[in-house]
């Protein structure tokens, strides 16, 4: 495959950013995520701070892919609402200002029927940041995985055009019993980054594990094709298994990956 469209998350090569993205460049590595709950607060960045990462990035030759905002709870979770829709949007207009234009993150649950208080409230909440990512040029990218594809497929399609897209994480799928190859095609339309991830699945759902990447039950080489049938020419994310072996394992990913 076309390593050119590569992306990490910086957090996981280093702490301090510009190593990260010194580190990510000698990987071969083009594109970074950041991480907007550990060190780089979108509610306090300047725009000095906006412009010298602007710089370190330019003088890498790396771009933002997306930045991530994992939050606790999901969209319809009353306690503390207010605030991780406000958390939100601020991640949304950083995303936007670092040239990304997606914001990772989970929807949290899914009712299983198109009914009801919580339906509603994650449909309500879901168009108005979508309403405000539209404004600012940048997207709420949710996780399939955790969440099943099918029951993203019917949040979408609940939202008005354009307010939520999907982030397929490969690995993720597999522990939660999902095929990785029939979500991309339940969901080509919607995605907009991809996690190049593998895993095992344990005995019930959710209870599966993370392995390196050519290791595990996810068929790679079909997945990356399923996408490239299916139109995608965004960012495939990797995730190195054991941050501390990070750097190597993300090398080997790189390398496994070209091979395809």
């Amino acid at each position: 495959m076309d390593t050119s469209r590569l992306s990490v998350s910086a957090a996981a090569l280093s702490t301090d950013l510009r190593r990260a993205l010194r580190l990510a460049r000698d990987l071969g590595i083009h594109g970074v995520e950041l991480d907007a709950r550990s060190g780089l607060d979108p509610e306090q960045i300047t725009q000095t701070g906006l412009r010298q990462i602007r710089k370190w990035l330019g003088d890498e030759g790396v771009a933002v892919s997306a930045v991530s905002f994992r939050t606790r709870g999901g969209y319809a979770d009353g306690e503390r609402l207010e605030g991780r829709i406000a958390a939100t949007k601020a991640a949304l207009k950083l995303a936007h200002d670092l040239g990304a234009g997606i914001v990772l993150n989970h929807v949290g649950d899914i009712p299983a029927e198109a009914a009801g208080p919580h339906w509603n409230l994650l449909v309500d909440v879901l168009t108005d940041i979508g309403h405000f990512g539209q404004h600012i040029g940048a997207t709420l990218c949710a996780e399939a995985g955790r969440a099943a594809p099918a029951d993203l497929a019917r949040l979408v399609a609940a939202l008005p055009g354009g307010s939520l897209t999907c982030d397929i994480v490969t690995g993720s799928l597999i522990v939660h019993s999902h095929d990785p190859v029939a979500a991309i095609e339940e969901l080509a339309s919607h995605v907009a980054a991809v996690h190049a991830t593998d895993a095992v699945a344990g005995a019930f759902a959710g209870r599966g594990r993370a392995v390196i990447l050519g290791t595990g039950q996810v068929d790679i080489a079909t997945a990356l094709a399923t996408l490239e049938e299916s139109g995608y020419r965004g960012w495939i994310s990797l995730e190195p298994v054991d941050e501390r072996a990070g750097r190597t394992e993300l090398a080997a990913a790189v390398a496994y990956l070209a091979a395809l």
